[in-house]
């Protein structure tokens, strides 16, 4: 019983438990062991005592009692430290606070995501490394956020964390005048946070509420470090956006439930009303154009849109126009081709598709096989539609996106066997 609940509590605190110990220890692998021995250790002893009143001080306690021993026990196995410095080390070590913030930051996990995000690393290390470690995202969410192959992944978050040992990179936080430098790096981490939640990478549900919440959290956090910075805004209106039409995104049987089929009355007018605010702001700022406000204002014209069919498509078309001038990615050209085939029609956006495809960045990516299928099915080119979302299915792991792509292939399987009459009307 008490190894279930140190898995949920693993779930939800482990980022902050190593936020604090790498803030206590100074050292990314003495704290990453330190957590771990504290976990084993809940798991051995909440079973007899029950689980402590604040789980996450007790992890932080005992993970940081435990890298004390480890010291001690690596300075006698090398009898190269002296005794006073193990008694000075272990004073440092308990001196300091156990969940205390300073001022300017408020957080851990916030102060921990812009140390990760250091300039000595390269901007994707930074993001990959501290989703992964800080943030506890998995290996396989990880490397979808970066259109890559898991065990590639797995290799450039080993490096990177080698090239931090090499080099020597200290676990600082940054004075203030340095979190503009490093702020791009935090907006990425705190948006892979909240997009993992908004749409899981494999499993049985599509939305991790925990998770929308978490990335909401560090995205006010951060509006208040860094008040007016047009990314910060923009980032925040784009997941209170996203997250007012939460509710209406799966259905009672956790299928996953498209745009143009939510009702619309379940999405959350407060959460709506705040972040049209936040774009209207992070738009204001002279001479700054975010790529999260850009997103963000494509967000607010679905949002505004209270029936699909008063949705301005030839604006949203225009706007990924600008960002993929601004930021351009593979996933931004996909989106741009499905609003593309709002307006000009499933041929055009096939052929936008299709060279997307061509250039094989994202040939693991199923949801761009999935557009196909579903351009190629409004072309009434359903043999091809079929081999599209089959190859989408084997691609995808979050089992609502399997159903629903199982579903489409069943539904053109059933429409070979109408007369083609009947075909030709349920396809105009």
């Amino acid at each position: 019983m008490a190894d279930g609940v140190v898995q949920e509590i693993f779930r939800r605190e482990a980022g902050r438990v190593l936020a604090t110990l790498i803030r206590l220890l100074g050292d990314f692998d003495l704290a990453e062991e330190a957590r771990q021995e504290a976990f084993a250790a809940a798991i051995e002893q909440w079973a007899a005592a029950g689980v402590p009143a604040n789980p996450r001080a007790w992890l932080i306690r005992t993970g940081r009692n435990k890298a004390i021993d480890r010291i001690r026990r690596d300075a006698v196995f090398r009898t190269k430290i002296l005794e006073r410095e193990i008694a000075s080390a272990e004073a440092d070590i308990a001196a300091m606070p156990e969940d205390t913030d300073d001022e300017a930051f408020g957080d851990d996990r916030l102060r921990l995501i812009f140390t990760c995000c250091h300039p000595a690393l390269g901007a994707e290390a930074q993001v990959a490394l501290t989703l992964r470690e800080v943030c506890g995202l998995s290996t396989q969410a990880v490397a979808r956020a970066f259109l890559v192959g898991e065990e590639t992944m797995a290799q450039r978050l080993v490096r990177a964390k080698r090239k931090i040992r090499d080099a020597g990179i200290p676990y600082e936080t940054p004075e203030p005048p340095l979190f503009h430098e490093r702020i791009q790096g935090v907006l990425a981490v705190v948006y892979g946070v909240f997009t993992e939640g908004y749409a899981a990478t494999a499993g049985t549900s599509l939305v991790d509420a925990e998770l929308c919440a978490e990335g909401i959290r560090l995205g006010r956090l951060l509006d208040e470090l860094l008040p007016k910075n047009p990314g910060v805004l923009g980032l925040l209106a784009l997941m209170l956006l996203h997250d007012a039409r939460r509710p209406s995104r799966v259905s009672d049987h956790g299928d996953v439930i498209l745009l143009e089929d939510q009702d619309r009355a379940l999405w959350d007018r407060s959460k709506i009303d705040e972040g049209l605010a936040l774009v209207e702001k992070a738009l204001s700022v002279r001479g700054q154009i975010s790529p999260y406000a850009v997103q963000a204002a494509i967000a607010a014209l679905h949002v505004r849109a209270w029936t699909k069919e008063a949705t301005d498509w030839p604006q949203i078309v225009g706007l990924y126009e600008v960002l993929l001038r601004l930021q351009p990615s593979p996933v931004i050209e996909l989106n741009h081709a499905v609003a593309v085939s709002m307006v000009d029609g499933a041929l055009r956006a096939l052929n936008l598709a299709d060279s997307l495809a061509a250039r094989g960045q994202v040939s693991e990516y199923h949801l761009l096989h999935a557009a196909r299928g579903r351009f190629l099915q409004q072309l009434g080119r359903l043999d091809e539609s079929v081999e599209a979302y089959r190859r989408a299915l084997d691609l995808a792991t979050l089992e609502p996106e399997r159903r629903l792509l199982a579903a489409r292939i069943a539904g053109i399987e059933s429409m070979r066997l109408l007369p083609s009459a009947s075909q030709a009307s349920r396809l105009r």
